[in-house]
């Protein structure tokens, strides 16, 4: 086998093993030794190359690029296959760490040519001498990068281009799914690892709510855990985050000068908790709308920890958590029913009962849980009135279960909740 311009092609010897390429060069044979043009030897060459190199490329294997990796390891992993998941996630990894790495050094390769050395640190002028000079992959890499990231992001900057292939070069949806094998097989701390691992590349990863799905599984590691304090500070960081309502109407705690959106909240939070102290929980509910369902998972969870505790901060939580509820549910009643009109909680869940997307909904969101402990939240903070109706609307409803039984219990015999944690392991 020899080559002509780096591409490898057959000696005669070897194609005429096979009886059709033996009568092809057999012809072109007695046509070369005819002819005494170079340009005829010439082409004849290229057709051999054509010819014999077509099915040596046909034989290639065909790699998996790392996302069809990562895609058919969430299947394996649904499938309840987990060792081929784990394995697969780590194919992804590694396939898309190599491919960024290719394409920095093919980046690197371009800047440390002395032409486009004297051209500087211009990114558009690098990037148009790539595709001119036809540097296909460092080309590739420019339009790799900024598929990924905005080109507007670099300020024509070379240099910052080619650092954010560092950045490329982590997976954090595969970290992720590396972290949900751990969880599954019950290695916590590794889970744990990965999670944090993918939330500090959280800024390559294309679904902009990644970094808050990361956040939940922290903290429900730290509650599995046991550790307390972590898991508290993670659902406070995803509440003042993205919940400008709650982290607006908080005191500034330094006096300085209280913005016009500070005062909405602020207002909007204590005429709330005003209502609902004076005229009760269904009027609460006709005024006022709350559509955040980022955040209601970690208001809830937040008041279920501290209403058992006694804690006074439970109310506004699990507060918080009813409005959000509730606002879902009636805005899908009212999408169906136009002229729906809430009136009362009862009434609400005759709704809530006759449409199957709802009574999915409620079990999701614990619904007769958050109640009930928002219940016993107002109760103990002094507002009787409020948490005996949230009771009273429990003891009615016979398909709450467990909490219809203990909003009787507490309504027959009112008492703080007993304090009730597993031993830890």
């Amino acid at each position: 086998m020899n080559r002509i311009n780096g591409i490898f092609y057959h000696e005669p010897h070897e194609l005429s093993r096979t009886p059709a390429s033996r009568v092809s060069l057999l012809f072109l044979g007695c046509k070369v030794k005819k002819s005494k043009n170079k340009f005829v030897w010439l082409a004849v060459k290229f057709f051999l190359l054509f010819l014999c190199s077509t099915p040596l490329f046909a034989q290639q294997p065909i790699v998996p690029p790392w996302w069809l990796s990562l895609e058919t390891g969430k299947q394996n992993f649904r499938a309840g296959d987990f060792s081929s998941a784990l394995m697969l996630f780590e194919d992804a990894r590694r396939d898309r760490r190599a491919m960024y790495e290719q394409m920095e050094r093919d980046v690197i390769s371009l800047l440390s040519i002395n032409e486009v050395r004297r051209i500087g640190d211009s990114l558009e002028r690098v990037e148009r001498y790539a595709r001119d000079r036809h540097y296909s992959g460092a080309a590739a890499a420019f339009s790799e990068l900024f598929y990924r990231m905005p080109k507007a992001g670099f300020n024509n900057s070379a240099l910052s281009a080619l650092a954010a292939f560092d950045k490329l070069k982590n997976y954090p949806e595969a970290e992720y799914w590396i972290g949900e094998v751990y969880r599954i097989e019950g290695e916590l701390p590794l889970a744990l690892s990965q999670y944090r691992k993918a939330y500090s590349a959280r800024e390559t990863a294309e679904d902009p709510g990644f970094g808050t799905l990361l956040q939940y599984k922290i903290a429900g590691v730290h509650n599995t855990r046991q550790e307390y304090t972590e898991m508290i500070d993670m659902y406070l960081a995803i509440v003042g985050n993205l919940d400008t309502l709650w982290s607006n109407s908080g005191n500034n705690g330094n006096n300085a000068p209280v913005t016009d959106a500070q005062a909405a909240a602020s207002f909007a939070r204590s005429s709330m908790t005003r209502t609902l102290t004076d005229h009760g929980i269904n009027r609460f509910l006709e005024l006022y709308r709350y559509n955040n369902s980022i955040v209601e998972p970690a208001h809830r969870l937040l008041g279920f920890y501290f209403a058992p505790r006694s804690r006074p901060s439970a109310e506004q939580h699990l507060m918080f958590s009813f409005l959000i509820q509730n606002t879902i549910i009636i805005e899908e009643v009212r999408r169906r029913k136009f002229d729906f009109t809430f009136t009362d909680l009862s009434s609400l869940a005759l709704e809530i009962y006759n449409n199957p997307l709802l009574l999915s909904y409620i079990d999701e969101v614990e619904y007769f849980k958050t109640i009930y402990y928002f219940g016993v939240s107002l109760y103990w903070n002094g507002k009787t009135s409020s948490g005996r109706s949230l009771w009273e609307f429990l003891a009615s409803q016979p398909r709450a279960g467990e909490w219809n039984s203990r909003a009787v219990m507490q309504l027959r015999n009112p008492r703080p909740e007993p304090l009730i944690e597993a031993p830890r392991s």
